[in-house]
């Protein structure tokens, strides 16, 4: 079912128009009228600012971690539990095959439907999903194959059973173990990547983020709520936050932009998977040169050396 967003109403008429023509209109009328949404689609996705980005990030059309499991991988065998406390559905992980590469898949998974939703916490891991996720990654390094993870959340659960269980641990522990991994990592953001949650499972030596991907700190909304008390300011957040592919590219925090179809990866998930997958392989392969001693010092200095700062003589 066709979903518009706001900044999109342009396209809402013209899509009215070609439905009647393919049921009453002439094959020429129906041509123009595609091409006509095809240009102004472009138009208007090739000026999009950072808080129309973040919707499309949010769309609920756009593919999700299983969507690419389906489309890139084959063989996919997935496992459960974190032998601790339990399964988190918000987290799916497993083995598969890229090509002929047998490599480890983790990823988090947002619901379609308001059932699927809640079966997967909205995508919202608790302790138990990322215990589970280094669980599979210790796998993966005990039997020397890559990691691929796939991040899209708006943050780790911030409920009182996740605290209680230890969620601030849980990817603090992430993020040291993940340092020192002795195979290739490589993350990708699909979605959302939402602060500690997004960060947990993104300690890579390359990261990748889709074209109308966002990633930070913190949702627009949550940042315009501490500094202006009014959450309707997400607008002006995001342009503060500058959360986008093609500034966080700009700074260094991620290594690649995959290029999305006009519309976004939702416009055509086919050849959105085809592209990431393509991606993938380049970087994978190069990593796969590495000797172990090389993969983990480079994971430790793209780290290292994110950011900027001035040094002055007194």
């Amino acid at each position: 079912m066709a979903y518009f967003l706001p900044f999109e109403k342009e396209l809402v008429e013209i899509q009215k128009k070609l439905e009647t023509a393919k049921t009453f209109g002439k094959k020429q009328d129906i041509e123009k009228l595609e091409k006509e949404l095809a240009n102004l689609r472009e138009k208007i996705y090739k000026n999009l600012n950072e808080w129309q980005i973040a919707q499309v990030a949010r769309h609920p059309n756009r593919p999700y971690f299983l969507d690419y499991v389906n489309l890139i991988f084959k063989d996919f065998v997935e496992l459960h539990g974190d032998r601790y406390f339990g399964d988190d559905k918000a987290i799916v992980g497993g083995f598969a095959f890229l090509d002929d590469i047998p490599v480890c898949v983790i990823g988090q998974q947002k619901g379609r439907d308001t059932k699927e939703k809640i079966f997967r916490n909205f995508g919202m891991p608790k302790p138990e999903g990322y215990r589970k996720a280094l669980r599979i990654m210790k796998l993966a390094e005990k039997f020397k194959k890559p990691i691929l993870t796939f991040v899209d959340t708006p943050g780790a659960y911030p409920g009182i059973d996740a605290e209680e269980r230890g969620q601030a641990e849980a990817i603090a522990r992430n993020l040291k173990e993940m340092s020192k991994l002795r195979v290739p990592v490589i993350s990708i953001i699909i979605g959302e990547g939402g602060s500690g949650g997004a960060l947990g499972i993104a300690v890579a030596n390359r990261v990748l983020m889709l074209e109308y991907s966002i990633y930070s700190v913190i949702s627009p909304e949550g940042c315009a709520s501490i500094l202006w008390k009014d959450s309707s300011k997400a607008n002006e957040a995001a342009r503060s936050l500058k959360f986008t592919a093609k500034h966080l590219k700009q700074f260094g925090v991620i290594d690649d932009v995959i290029p999305e179809p006009i519309g976004g990866a939702h416009a055509d998930p086919g050849l959105m998977a085809a592209t990431l997958k393509k991606a993938i392989l380049e970087h994978i392969k190069e990593l796969l040169n590495l000797s172990v001693t090389e993969i983990v010092n480079d994971r430790y200095l793209r780290f290292r050396n994110i950011g900027e700062f001035l040094e002055v003589k007194s």
